[in-house]
């Protein structure tokens, strides 16, 4: 092959050796050891924790400097004195400078002119935190990558009216999982962080980082209804505590809130808190679980832990809001509706009941569709063969009588429950609303409406107006 190239990397999450924080971290090591074994070679500069100061290897051309001084924990990780902001745009300005390419993974620097002397491709891979919203809005990459249609679709409908060319510069690229790890597993090594007394119990998993919208409030819904409407008395839900979890205030504030929850709801012993898990153990984990819970309202941009648990054999119970609408066909995973706690407690009374695993079809859906090895080489085919584009126009979109407007990706027509937002986490039951949307999913004319009404919806994020060019539609 022809020469490697010299790639500079940017991370806002810190990284370390073994274990991983979160998918996107997860996804990062794989695409960064793909570019390794090509011949690339990388220099990562992430951000600098107490348990990750030192320089370390992925593989011998995969280097990362954890250098960077943002605020820790996350989020607010720009909440840091004015001089590390300062050091941080130097050192990533100096490594971007000696590079052939930069890639920005999830997000996170939000100064364009630090990046845009040398090709750049940013993955952003949130719709909720400040500074990833800030770079779409600032976006002067030369491609632009995100993890599923959903994500693809919301920042299209909010960043095209300003910038129209933006659409050519973004793909959807879904995450991909190697399927010889993620596969069933015989728990062993997992019983250094769990008592192996565990696997005499039912089980449900909520392997989810401490925030309340991923739903931990709406499974301890669901266990109390289990354990005292359907008798399941020896049942365990398994919660895993964070890194920072006695360390950080905010987590200190969400664990003490959350295990009185726990306990006015008689739960004590059905709930088991326990250690992280580390990349080593995580298959044997959902190897023991009769079902996992991805019940929240979080606005997720791909969601990991559905495909993970399901590879290893573990069926998932997920809620219909942003990407687990619709990245799996309905045969391949159990949906409820957000809020619908007694269908999704009929849902895991009959799983644990039957104590089957994922079936064959979903595990060679899996295969076929979210390949390991697809997903770098199409990271690896952007990243290489990125090319300096000239800088977007910007524009201030103007409103008028010409403008159509369409139902907004975050949201979808829920039968007998009304319009759910993503982002509000509620159903709107206006019926005019229902009404054009539903006649006229393509967009309609703002006259077809009345202009009060068609205020209200733009204002609060229910309709979005559609750039002039959109019928041309999105590159896949």
């Amino acid at each position: 092959m022809a020469q490697g190239k010299r790639i500079a990397v940017f991370s806002m999450t810190p990284l370390f050796p073994e274990m991983v924080m979160g998918g996107g971290q997860a996804q990062l090591k794989k695409v960064a050891l793909h570019l390794g074994e090509l011949g690339h070679k990388l220099t990562i500069l992430s951000t600098r924790r107490e348990d990750s100061q030192a320089p370390f290897r992925w593989h011998e051309n995969v280097e990362i400097l954890p250098c960077l001084r943002f605020k820790q924990p996350y989020p607010e990780p720009y909440f840091t004195p004015l001089y590390h902001i300062a050091n941080a745009m130097r050192a990533v300005g100096a490594a971007i400078d000696a590079a052939d390419v930069h890639y920005s993974h999830d997000g996170g620097l939000i100064f364009p002119y630090v990046y845009q002397r040398k090709p750049t491709v940013i993955s952003l891979r949130s719709i909720i935190y400040p500074e990833t919203m800030q770079c779409a809005f600032l976006f002067q990459g030369d491609a632009w990558i995100l993890p599923s249609e959903h994500t693809r679709d919301s920042y299209h409908a909010a960043v095209a009216p300003f910038a129209p060319a933006v659409s050519e510069r973004m793909q959807a690229i879904h995450n991909g999982f190697d399927w010889d790890f993620f596969q069933y597993t015989p728990p062993k090594g997992i019983f250094e962080v769990i008592p192996r007394r565990l696997s005499e119990h039912p089980i449900l998993l909520f392997p989810h980082r401490p925030e309340a919208a991923k739903g931990i409030y709406e499974v301890v819904q669901i266990a109390r209804k289990l354990v005292y409407e359907r008798d399941w008395r020896d049942l365990r839900v398994l919660v895993p505590r964070w890194l920072d979890a006695d360390t950080a205030p905010a987590n200190r504030d969400y664990y003490a809130k959350l295990r009185q929850t726990i306990h006015e709801a008689a739960l004590d012993d059905i709930f088991y808190f326990h250690d992280w898990i580390n990349e080593v153990h995580i298959a044997e984990y959902y190897s023991l679980a009769d079902a996992t819970l991805c019940i929240g309202s979080c606005v997720e941009t791909f969601g990991n832990t559905v495909f993970e648990s399901l590879g290893c054999g573990a069926p998932v119970i997920a809620a219909r809001v942003a990407t687990y609408r619709d990245l799996l066909p309905d045969e391949h995973i159990h949906r409820v509706d957000y809020g619908d706690m007694d269908a999704a407690t009929d849902i895991a009374d009959d799983l644990l009941r039957a104590r089957q695993r994922a079936p064959a079809a979903t595990l060679a859906y899996l295969r076929d569709n979210f390949s390991l090895e697809k997903m770098v080489a199409r990271y690896a085919d952007v990243i290489v063969n990125a090319r300096k584009l000239p800088p977007l126009h910007y524009q201030v979109p103007r409103l008028d009588e010409n403008t159509r407007y369409r139902l907004a990706p975050w949201c979808y027509v829920s039968a007998g429950r009304g319009i759910f937002h993503d982002f509000r986490s509620d159903y709107a039951q206006n019926k005019a609303l229902l009404r054009i949307a539903e006649a006229k999913p393509d967009g309609f004319a703002g006259a077809d409406v009345d202009a009060k009404s068609l205020y209200t919806w733009l204002d609060e994020g229910y309709v979005v107006p559609m750039p002039r060019h959109d019928s041309e539609g999105l590159p896949k």
